[in-house]
């Protein structure tokens, strides 16, 4: 028994779905937030390899890579924003992050 493409395209939707899920269900802690966009990035790079593979082409795992720098920055800068926000305010609410100001 082979994995085919569609399976793997049924677990990308589905970790996109948990993603947006997280992102809407939970709007008070950053943290969930940030996995959340992790989630959906990475189910983005599973359609990405998975049709590489299909296609026989390597253009997009190249891109999978990108995208994986990319999370990598956002997940640094998000999380250096989040320390820095936890020391002024003692709090990573996300209700909080509306009164900053500067």
């Amino acid at each position: 028994m082979t994995i085919g493409l569609s399976q793997y395209l049924i677990v990308a939707a589905i970790l996109f779905t948990i993603g947006v899920l997280g992102i809407f269900v939970n709007r008070r802690n950053v943290i969930v937030i940030l996995m959340s966009v992790e989630l959906i990035l990475l189910a983005v790079n599973i359609n990405l390899v998975a049709f590489s593979v299909f296609l026989h082409d390597v253009v997009g795992q190249i891109f999978a890579m990108f995208v994986l720098t990319v999370a990598a920055a956002e997940a640094a800068v998000g999380l250096a924003i989040l320390v820095t926000f936890f020391r002024w305010r003692g709090t990573i609410a996300v209700d909080d992050a509306s009164v900053m100001k500067g």
